[in-house]
């Protein structure tokens, strides 16, 4: 079987939501991105074999976003496409098909990441209304007088107005904030801990940009109206734990949460792309090879028992997998949907209890070495564009990997849905 290697990539800069990138859709990123990967490879679009695109806020009149990236592009019209969608994993899921599909010889290379566009997600209306206007618009006898009853049987208030959009889960109903604030209360999570985690991730990411570590994989972006993104929009440089104790609760009831908008991510716009290619065709092409992914898994938990808890089962089965412990990694990169997700998280790692009841291990899988954990930032300070931030923690880590010498490097993504993922990088 060959090996699939991760050969660069890019991203654009993440900015919130309904701000700069708000005449921009997914499909419009993602060009930008994959435009940006193939530049920077120095890759012609003719050697690209397919592209797999993770989403989750899909357009519906286009929901398959990684066809139409290949055909806004220009690119040969023979290259197939497809897109996935597990939630907040959605890029790693797309990188991981990839590389299955090049170590399994379906493709030499391919293009893989993922977009989102929160600003332009469709507004639903209410079932009723579509209950009522259906029969109706798609009857082909309806005439003026159907029309005139369909407008005396409908309300404003019930059926014409749109649904204010939510993240949260259809099997609970339960807003994604509202779990990791159980979750917090669960594991005993302070709020000073919360705003610790989220100010050293802005200190890490700002750090980042200005060392130039982050210049060779972001792209910038020029808009409609001439002006030029070219950092992330999110983060704060200057941020305090001072000025984060400030904020109010986001979630909690009477404003006796832990949880707040500094401490978790706020919507956000962008997109990544990375390049999976044979290690035959990384050589013909001479496309730089930064790391391998040795192994991954994904899992799913009860979403109203700990809905974002997965990646602490997911990453000890993708160690397992690996064959490696956690001690023998040198990067632990764990997305920051919420700050008080990754503390719950390390914790269910470091327990024993937690390694007996939910792992069928003696001893707990480890601690997690801070000065290892998220070293360039993380999503409570560069953003989260959901489909897109499994892509960009594969970037960031594979040329961390490359240009540091460090040899491993685990990913933990938790995800809407009780859902749960993990991978392995590895030098090569």
């Amino acid at each position: 079987m060959t090996r699939a290697l991760l050969c660069g990539g890019a991203r654009i800069p993440f900015v919130r939501s309904f701000a700069e990138y708000t005449e921009l859709d997914t499909i419009a990123l993602g060009v930008l991105a994959v435009r940006g990967a193939l530049e920077k490879a120095g890759l012609r679009q003719e050697d690209v074999d397919a592209v797999i695109w993770g989403g989750v806020v899909l357009p519906p009149t286009a929901p398959n976003v990684g066809r139409e990236i290949v055909l806004d592009l220009g690119m040969p019209a023979r290259i197939e496409a497809r897109t996935v969608t597990r939630a907040c994993a959605s890029g790693l899921q797309a990188i991981t098909d990839a590389v299955a599909a090049v170590e399994r010889g379906d493709a030499d290379v391919i293009i893989a990441g993922g977009s989102d566009s929160t600003s332009n997600a469709a507004l639903t209306m209410p079932e009723s209304l579509i209950r009522k206007v259906g029969p109706v618009v798609m009857g082909k006898k309806a005439g003026m007088g159907a029309y005139l009853g369909l407008a005396t049987r409908l309300s404003l208030t019930k059926d014409l107005l749109p649904r204010q959009p939510r993240v949260a889960e259809r099997s609970t109903g339960q807003l994604m904030g509202e779990a990791a604030e159980d979750m917090a209360r669960r594991h005993g999570i302070t709020r000073e801990a919360q705003d610790a985690l989220a100010v050293r991730s802005h200190q890490r990411a700002f750090a980042a940009w200005e060392s130039g570590r982050f210049d060779a994989e972001v792209v910038p972006v020029t808009l409609p109206d001439g002006r030029v993104i070219s950092r992330d929009t999110v983060l704060r440089g200057d941020t305090t734990i001072e000025a984060l104790a400030k904020l109010r609760p986001a979630f909690g009831k009477k404003g006796e949460g832990t949880l707040t908008a500094a401490n978790s991510t706020p919507l956000t716009d962008g997109a990544a792309a990375v390049i999976v290619a044979s290690e035959a065709a990384a050589a013909r092409l001479g496309l730089t090879p930064l790391a391998a992914v040795r192994s991954w898994a994904y899992v799913g938990v009860d979403p109203a028992d700990q809905l974002l808890i997965g990646p602490a089962l997911a990453m000890p089965k993708a160690l397992a997998r690996a064959g490696l412990e956690l001690g023998d990694i040198d990067r632990v990169d764990l997305h920051e949907a919420f700050a008080a997700v990754v503390l719950c998280v390390q914790k269910a790692l470091a327990s024993d209890a937690f390694a007996r009841e939910r792992l069928g291990r003696d001893r707990a899988v480890g601690v997690i070495d801070e000065a290892r954990l998220n070293v360039h930032g993380g999503s409570v300070a560069l953003g989260h564009p959901f489909g897109a931030t499994g892509a960009r923690m594969v970037l960031t880590m594979a040329r961390e990997l490359h240009l540091t010498g460090a040899k491993t490097a685990l990913l933990g993504i938790c995800a809407a849905g009780g859902l749960g993922a993990a991978a392995v990088l590895e030098r090569v």
